[in-house]
């Protein structure tokens, strides 16, 4: 025996002082084997959007031109359709009203009419959304900004 096998004995003997005697038993999970819940210290009542949420905090949104943000937590979301579907719901009015062959083809260029989509990133530059892949917005985005769109034509400018 070596010494690594004399400290493992010492502290399996400690852990069943400590725990009056009796071996602990390992966790179970009640859904069956999932290789991914075999690893130690993982929760198995936790379920991985629980960790993800603990971790990735929600993302604020900032609508300009009004006092009142949203959150939300852009790890529940698969893509930026998904995205664009729930900024709709929150910021036009109606919800959703009987658009379904409007959200087949909405994203974030039509989420919002009128206004653009940008986020602050952790470097705090202003960028705008969906240039990234989904999975490397989700990790880089501190907060989504809801910009009007500025037309581009100069009112009380004399032609000539």
């Amino acid at each position: 025996m070596n010494g690594f096998d004399a400290q493992r004995q010492d502290s399996l003997k400690r852990r069943n002082i400590v725990s009056g005697g009796a071996a602990l038993a390992p966790p179970t999970n009640s859904s069956g084997p999932n290789p991914k819940n075999n690893f130690p210290g993982r929760f198995p009542e936790l379920d991985d959007d629980d960790i993800v949420s603990t971790v990735v905090p929600p993302v604020t949104i900032v609508l300009e031109g009004r006092s009142i943000c949203q959150r939300i937590s852009l790890h529940k979301h698969a893509s930026y359709h998904s995205l664009a579907k729930a900024l709709r719901e929150m910021f036009v009015d109606g919800g959703d009203d009987g658009f379904t062959s409007e959200n087949d083809n909405l994203d974030l260029s039509n989420a919002i009419p009128g206004h653009l989509i940008a986020y602050e990133d952790i470097e705090n530059d202003l960028l705008l959304a969906s240039d990234l892949n989904w999975k490397d917005f989700v990790r880089v985005a501190k907060r989504i900004r809801i910009l009007p769109v500025k037309s581009n034509t100069r009112k009380g400018v004399p032609k000539g």
